[in-house]
């Protein structure tokens, strides 16, 4: 995933923006749990009755986080909280919500302890992620760098012929300034920062980069980039034949080369080591294990053109997405990347995952909601100046499902752990 030399720059002073490298360094240090403990593990993942789950509530209350809607002592009785989110309302779809944790992050937006909400109707999954979570913590936490942001929209222009399409391109380049200044007067948090073009025949296909502050950003950069095609075709010398919001390619709902290679949505990172002893007793599976399904997960993604490669991503982020109010359908990019497992010189577990195209927000859109609310204060990312610190969260939990399932398949035990928590226990 190489990026262009202006967004390595532009990353490294994000990274630095109000920080020495000392401090940078100091965020991400890992915290050993001799030294800072961890807080209670939720207790009894395989029991469901109100005894327990009241138990677990009474744990995270102790930790200052408290349900109303979600438990359902409250329920939502104005159903114009909807408004700008669904037509035709009728009810809503209740999908149950665990939770994962603590999961111990090193971040340097999300840095502490997390209990992280995860909505599913996927057996096992809560319990795999759980324990991922578990052993990342006991080794002293992810370490996890949000590097860059960016969302694009992609207007089509067609022209007559090739001679139109490039008179256009050259005028088009010179008003790279105007076009800033008219995206700026449809958001106060939208920033134009870069457009790339494609000609090809008679066709010009423009990719406008945004930043969308805390939002997801896809109504933002549409309404934004709506404003700067107008600007388009009241000043361009050469007018289009026809031209279209969305020229299918941006990437937008669909996992893409391109995405992929740049960036859309968050950029972020995560790594953690594993002790070789921890691995072996909570894992069942020793890093050489672990690093030899890996070499034949990798292979067999090349081999099925997947873009990146990576087990499940999509399980962990359609939970944490549902739970806390996101686009559910982005996680069709956004469960891009690469997981890459390693094994150290002391003979300890490497694993990291990337992912290059986390769409995800903490203000607008389904963020607003009573229950999402609550899950995303839970994590303590509710409002502005938390959308990075919310990507990290969801890299680093990323990374704790990847490792579960992997040793799983390299101790042998997927398909039994499908059996013990997926399957409905018939009574007798």
């Amino acid at each position: 995933m190489p990026v262009t030399m202006d967004i390595s720059k532009e990353v490294v002073e994000t990274i630095l923006k109000g920080k020495t490298v000392n401090g940078v360094i100091e965020k991400l240090e890992i915290h050993p749990v001799k030294e800072k403990p961890l807080p209670p593990r939720i207790p009894k993942d395989t029991t469901w009755n109100k005894e327990d789950q009241q138990r677990r509530l009474t744990i995270l209350a102790n930790q200052d986080i408290t349900f109303q809607f979600l438990n359902g002592k409250k329920t939502i009785d104005d159903p114009s909280i909807f408004q700008g989110n669904i037509e035709n309302y009728i009810g809503l779809a209740q999908i149950p919500v665990g939770v994962v944790g603590p999961l111990r992050i090193n971040g340097l937006h999300a840095n502490g302890d997390f209990y992280v909400p995860f909505a599913t109707t996927e057996g096992a999954l809560v319990a795999a992620h759980n324990r991922g979570a578990r052993v990342i913590s006991l080794s002293g936490g992810a370490r996890v760098m949000c590097l860059t942001e960016r969302v694009s929209r992609a207007p089509g222009f067609q022209f007559n012929n090739l001679i139109e399409a490039g008179k256009f391109l050259l005028w088009f380049i010179q008003e790279y300034e105007s076009f800033k200044k008219v995206a700026e007067t449809t958001t106060h948090h939208g920033k134009l920062v870069d457009i790339r073009t494609t000609l090809e025949g008679n066709h010009v296909y423009l990719n406008f980069d945004y930043t969308t502050g805390d939002a997801s950003g896809q109504n933002m950069v549409t309404i934004a980039t709506e404003a700067i095609c107008q600007y388009i075709l009241n000043n361009s010398p050469v007018k289009p034949l026809r031209w279209y919001i969305e020229s299918n390619m941006s990437g937008d709902k669909k996992a893409t080369v391109m995405s992929y290679l740049f960036v859309r949505g968050k950029k972020v990172t995560a790594e953690v080591v594993i002790p070789k002893k921890l691995c072996a007793r909570m894992l069942h599976a020793n890093p050489e294990d672990m690093m030899e399904y890996a070499k034949m997960s990798v292979v067999g993604a090349l081999q099925t053109g997947a873009i990146g490669a990576q087990g499940h991503y999509a399980n962990g982020l359609t939970a944490i997405f549902i739970a806390c109010g996101q686009d559910v359908a982005c996680v069709s990019e956004a469960s891009v990347g690469i997981t890459r497992v390693d094994v150290t010189k002391n003979g300890d577990l490497y694993m990291s995952v990337s992912l290059p195209n986390l769409i995800v927000g903490t203000v607008g859109g389904g963020t607003r909601f009573p229950t999402q609310q609550e899950c995303l204060k839970m994590i303590g990312c509710c409002g502005q100046g938390t959308a990075r610190k919310f990507a990290e969260i969801c890299t680093s939990l990323v990374l704790a499902g990847e490792m579960s399932i992997m040793a799983a398949l390299a101790a042998g035990e997927f398909t039994q752990a499908h059996e013990k928590y997926a399957r409905k226990k018939q009574n007798n």
